[in-house]
């Protein structure tokens, strides 16, 4: 806690200072006045992929801690600013999604939000909107005189997410350079609709943050409030949500509760006690509890992330099972039910199988060369026991109660059932 913040009266800001949320505010004092007494504030998502990723639920976390200091989140999905594109972070533009993915897109995500936040009609509740409801129906030369006139061209072209690419001489559409306008509208939309005073983001939408502030003082004369936290990235410096294997996906059909809760158990141990404080409810003095945590003991506490984030998105049972198939295969290096499981049909495999092939198959390696390529470095095993050949076919014989075993090195493991 800085000089800056140690004053805070807000237990939303207090309680995000102290979870290492925070990290630049438009005005920290007002803010902190209208935290204190309930403020609303949104995050907006845009409908790129059926699914949200991991690195999308540092964004969600801030809306929960939100409402549980008191205040209301706002989730708005962005049917209308995705068919433009967010510019930010991007070296070149997005590609542009047809209306029929958008809309399969905006149905997939919308039933994540209630895994993390109560929606209702309540004080607090959590309102759902998408932003095509007013982007759509605009009308363009009215938009560029009541709109347009205020944002300054001179401002824009400073923002990282113009500056950068201008920088790198990569070229950037005008579409693109669109979307910072139309977010700057969406928050005088949602301050006129439902009292919305606050949007936050990661920091690296500051700049798209503060054109909604200004947009709302010289369109409406109201004070509004930006707020960001770091973006985040593993203590090696990758990006959050993304593996070898690809996204760490939010929804269930798309990543499973086993390897979402192995993602967790996998981090590494200097991200341990900031992502329990990020996200887990868990109480402070028990993270700084774990996060002391050292050597081998380390692990335990990798254990209760893993359990705890878990159990925020698919439920406390979906937990306990995943950790107790994780105990079963590591611990005792017993088979489970509740590992990820892919069936084949018993005529394709009667016509051979190799054990790379296999492994591509269940998602444990992303490709058959990269299957070849584990065996060659001794990290494969079929029931337990090490592959050594890179040619070698499952049989018969490898067939347990229906089902074959696979590994990749210590901590990949699934079933191949047939069927």
């Amino acid at each position: 806690m800085t000089a800056e913040t140690a004053h805070l009266s807000s237990a939303f800001l207090r309680d995000i200072v102290a979870r290492g949320q925070f990290h630049q505010c438009t005005d920290l004092g007002g803010l902190d006045r209208a935290a204190a007494a309930g403020v609303t504030g949104y995050i907006g998502f845009d409908m790129t992929a059926p699914s949200l990723h991991v690195g999308n639920l540092t964004q969600i976390m801030l809306l929960r801690r939100l409402q549980q200091a008191g205040g209301k989140p706002i989730v708005l999905l962005g049917g209308g600013t995705t068919r433009v594109g967010d510019p930010s972070g991007k070296e070149e533009m997005r590609q542009l999604l047809s209306e029929e993915q958008i809309a399969k897109n905006t149905a997939s995500i919308r039933t994540t939000f209630e895994k993390f936040l109560s929606f209702g009609s309540g004080r607090s509740d959590a309102v759902l909107v998408d932003n095509a409801e007013w982007l759509l129906p605009l009308n363009y030369l009215d938009f560029l005189r009541t709109v347009g006139r205020h944002m300054s061209v001179n401002r824009m072209l400073t923002m990282d997410s113009v500056k950068l690419r201008l920088e790198r001489e990569q070229p950037m559409s005008f579409i693109e350079f669109n979307y910072m306008i139309l977010q700057a509208y969406d928050f005088v939309e949602l301050h006129r609709r439902y009292g919305c005073k606050l949007q936050m983001g990661g920091s690296d939408q500051w700049g798209n943050i503060v054109n909604g502030v200004e947009l709302g003082r010289r369109m409406d004369q109201v004070e509004l409030y930006g707020l960001t936290q770091p973006l985040i990235t593993t203590a090696s410096g990758a990006k959050m949500g993304k593996t070898a294997q690809g996204a760490v996906w939010l929804n269930a059909d798309m990543l499973g509760p086993y390897e979402y809760w192995q993602y967790w158990r996998n981090a590494e141990d200097a991200d341990v006690g900031r992502f329990l404080r990020i996200f887990t409810d868990l109480p402070l003095d028990e993270v700084a509890r774990l996060a002391a945590l050292q050597g081998a003991e380390v692990n335990d506490a990798k254990k209760v992330l893993a359990t705890e984030a878990t159990a925020l998105l698919h439920g406390r049972e979906e937990a306990l099972k995943a950790e107790a198939a994780a105990r079963a295969t590591f611990e005792h290096g017993a088979r489970s039910e509740d590992l990820p499981t892919v069936a084949v049909s018993r005529a394709a495999f009667a016509q051979g199988l190799r054990v790379a092939n296999a492994l591509a198959l269940t998602k444990l390696v992303a490709s058959n060369g990269e299957g070849k390529r584990a065996i060659a470095s001794k990290a494969v095993s079929v029931n337990d026991k090490p592959v050594a050949e890179e040619t070698a076919t499952l049989t018969d014989a490898d067939v347990i109660d229906g089902a074959i075993k696979l590994s990749f090195g210590k901590k990949k493991h699934a079933l191949l059932r047939l069927e």
